[in-house]
């Protein structure tokens, strides 16, 4: 395991920890491997699902976007994204709130993917080096965190400008200093009653 792959089992281990139980509004055509058990209705009769993040075996799913973009993508990415089926994921660090971006199921891969195209050409007309997102900063901030695909810094970015700074030297440190969070902080969660 990597230095990444371990420090975010150990992040998840430690979620887990202090919220056994996830739940998300149920999408009969959008199904992940990390679903438990069957939708259930709650109190406010919106169909649920409960998960939790489950180990992946890796899959290489960047191989054709280094093809596409001719450069290679840093390990750590591969190793993050390669870790976990799963929703998103709350936090603390230490300049504040942090959602962290999984994958859901394979058609998300495949969205990421698509959406790091368009975020590569947004970073060559701001001439930027390329960075690859991994998380969400606070609810209703437009910035969010990256990986450089150079030097493996993790920085904290606004769409389609250079970064704004370095928040730490590599994803593996910065995973280390995450505290979870409540799930119900996540935008997508903040309106659903706890079941």
């Amino acid at each position: 395991m990597t230095d990444v792959s371990t420090e975010l089992h150990a992040f998840v281990e430690r979620y887990l920890a202090l919220y056994p139980r996830i739940t998300d509004p149920f999408d009969a055509q959008w199904r992940s491997p990390c679903e438990n058990g069957e939708p259930f209705m709650a109190a406010d009769d919106v169909q649920m699902i409960s998960w939790r993040p489950t180990q992946r075996a890796f899959a290489d799913d960047f191989a054709g976007l280094e093809r596409a973009l001719e450069v290679p993508i840093h390990p750590d990415i591969k190793a993050y994204y390669g870790a976990f089926w799963s929703g998103g994921l709350e936090a603390t660090a230490a300049d504040g709130h942090v959602s962290l971006i999984l994958l859901w199921n394979p058609s998300d891969a495949e969205r990421l993917v698509e959406n790091l195209i368009g975020h590569a050409m947004a970073k060559q007309r701001a001439r930027s080096p390329f960075t690859v997102f991994f998380a969400c900063t606070e609810p209703g901030s437009e910035l969010f965190l990256s990986v450089d695909n150079t030097s493996g810094a993790v920085v904290v970015e606004a769409p389609g400008a250079k970064p704004l700074r370095t928040v730490a030297p590599s994803l593996a440190v910065f995973l280390r200093g995450l505290e979870p969070a409540a799930p119900g902080m996540h935008p997508e969660r903040r309106l659903l009653a706890p079941v």
